[in-house]
């Protein structure tokens, strides 16, 4: 007689997949109701947010806006530039980088001491799915199979890229390679002109140093935003040298030489070829999906791998998606709601709101500032809505003069009738992203 004894699973109340800001939240918002833990991260806790994507891409912003601030001064004084190498910007970042990291890695650490009363368990690895309560960790020590009552699926996005397109993340670069290279580039182009083909725009022209190009398939830069925005933030570009292809055509961009060579057309039926030294693919991300055996689980995806949800429950009762792989707003802060959210959706917490996607403060870090609350006047019109339309100029405003930076305004757009209800408010110019908290609130 042979007795197998097999070792029971790991149990775990919540499984956590991917260590990103969402990610990181639904683990945090787990161990709020006592629940026993697991967050999986195959690479670095914080994923994109802190690495190749928001803290890197805003640090940078920070660091050639000050730049910019400074040579307007000494330009209009007639005095000689501030110059500030790259390796600088670099660090700066880095340092930003490390800030934050230490901050993960110390509370991670802090939760998993022996004498801490909290059940979390961080694991490094791969997980895929063996069926809607197995999931297999896979890294360098080898491979377990851990039993969960519920996951959240928070493996976050990439940037995409084009099938005609070689992507060598040195010479034609997405997000992920362009805070890598050695040097500014002398010449860029920009392919994608939403807010974060601009932001790299802006940040680039700041610093004085690169010559900008912009790719715009549409006649304006930012379409989904009002036009006095979109004009505002392209003046500026222009006037900081940046040259903008509106309702350009790409036909083909490759490596030549070592350079960068892109062939546009335009309506009238005109052809241009330029060559430049780096590229920049700013053309949306897409969600890491792929890899987890979804399959496995029974849990389905949409034609472009976004994990299908309902107030971020998947189809599968036990399984929820949170972040970018839901298709809903790619923002940390969104994300973070979405996974603190499924937590208490999870463990019943009392309150019958399902997640809100509207009104939701976001920020364009371009020159200058851009901060958005509810409706702009375009949706409005396309909605049919009747509406009112206050503006006040930063010029009018002592604070803003005492800063010496006057441009930009406020805008806030209410209905028109008795109640005036605020639809909306936008504000470009400085600290525009503090304007709006009281309208966001």
């Amino acid at each position: 007689l042979v007795i197998v004894q097999n070792n029971p699973l790991e149990h775990y109340d919540i499984c956590v997949i991917g260590g990103g800001p969402s990610g990181y939240a639904a683990a945090m918002r787990a161990i709020d109701f006592g629940k026993k833990v697991i967050l999986i991260e195959k690479g670095k806790v914080g994923g994109a947010a802190i690495y190749d994507g928001a803290l890197t891409s805003k640090t940078t912003w920070e660091v050639s806006s000050r730049v910019a601030s400074i040579n307007e001064m000494l330009s209009a004084q007639g005095r000689k530039l501030f110059d500030l190498e790259w390796d600088d910007v670099q660090q700066t970042v880095r340092e930003a980088i490390f800030d934050r990291k230490q901050q993960y890695s110390a509370h991670i650490k802090l939760l998993q001491e022996e004498t801490s009363t909290v059940r979390f368990r961080y694991a490094r690895g791969s997980a895929t799915f063996e069926s809607s309560t197995e999931i297999k960790i896979v890294n360098k020590k080898g491979e377990e199979i851990i039993h969960a009552d519920y996951t959240i699926i928070a493996t976050g996005s990439r940037p995409r890229k084009l099938p005609d397109i070689e992507v060598d993340e040195k010479i034609i670069m997405t997000s992920d390679g362009i805070h890598h290279m050695d040097d500014y580039p002398k010449s860029l182009v920009i392919l994608g002109a939403g807010v974060i083909g601009c932001e790299y725009a802006t940040i680039f022209s700041n610093f004085g140093k690169t010559d900008v190009y912009l790719i715009d398939r549409a006649d304006r830069i930012l379409p989904f935003e009002d036009e006095d925005i979109a004009k505002m933030v392209s003046d500026n570009l222009n006037e900081k040298g940046a040259t903008i292809h509106s309702t350009a055509k790409l036909l083909r961009m490759e490596i030549v030489d070592g350079e960068v060579e892109y062939e546009l057309s335009y309506p009238d039926g005109r052809n241009e070829v330029i060559r430049v030294e780096k590229a920049l693919l700013s053309v949306g991300r897409i969600p890491n999906t792929e890899h987890l055996c979804l399959e496995k689980a029974g849990v389905t995806v949409s034609d472009r791998n976004y994990i299908t949800d309902s107030d971020t429950q998947t189809n599968v009762p036990n399984i929820y998606a949170v972040g970018d792989v839901s298709g809903h707003i790619a923002l940390v802060n969104m994300g973070e709601i979405e996974a603190r959210h499924a937590v208490e959706r999870i463990v019943g917490y009392e309150h019958d709101d399902t997640v809100s996607y509207d009104n939701i403060c976001t920020i364009m870090f371009l020159n200058p500032e851009v901060a958005a609350v509810g409706l702009n006047e375009q949706q409005c019109v396309e909605r049919g809505l009747a509406i009112k339309v206050v503006k006040i100029d930063y010029s009018c405003i002592a604070r803003a003069i005492a800063m010496r930076k006057t441009q930009g305004f406020f805008k806030i757009i209410v209905t028109d009738d008795e109640k005036m209800r605020i639809l909306g408010m936008r504000a470009i110019g400085e600290h525009a992203s503090s304007a709006i908290q009281a309208i966001g609130l």
